[in-house]
């Protein structure tokens, strides 16, 4: 769904959005809120009533990962990564590992010795 088509869901199914509304933490600003509000609408006819947990769940995953830099397995990153295909993130941050930060910093070995 393009937000053009979730905008059009919101619309048709007012109920269903208002009780969406209710699943945002206290804690999320409107940046964090609307992608993730955005996440569960796409995938809210997937999950029955007694399954809303775990999309629930599924949708605070993917939003730590791109919000926070949350990391989780493989298999479960890749389960949200295309539950959340066409969900628009503005300014999402860039994170990068210690590894790639060490490398890109990394000191010749000659440098390194005068400062031991």
């Amino acid at each position: 769904m393009s937000s053009l088509d979730i905008n059009d869901f919101i619309q048709q199914n007012r109920a269903l959005a208002d009780q969406v509304e209710t699943y945002r933490g206290y804690w999320e600003s409107d940046k964090h809120w609307q992608p993730r509000r955005d996440f569960i609408l796409r995938n809210i006819n997937d999950y029955p009533s007694q399954a809303l947990d775990q999309l629930l769940s599924l949708s605070m995953v993917w939003a730590n990962n791109v919000f926070l830099g949350c990391r989780y397995s493989a298999v479960l990153l890749d389960k949200v990564k295309a539950m959340a295909e066409g969900v628009e993130v503005e300014d999402a941050p860039v994170f990068r590992t210690r590894d790639e930060i060490m490398k890109q910093q990394k000191v010749p070995r000659e440098s390194a010795s005068l400062f031991l």
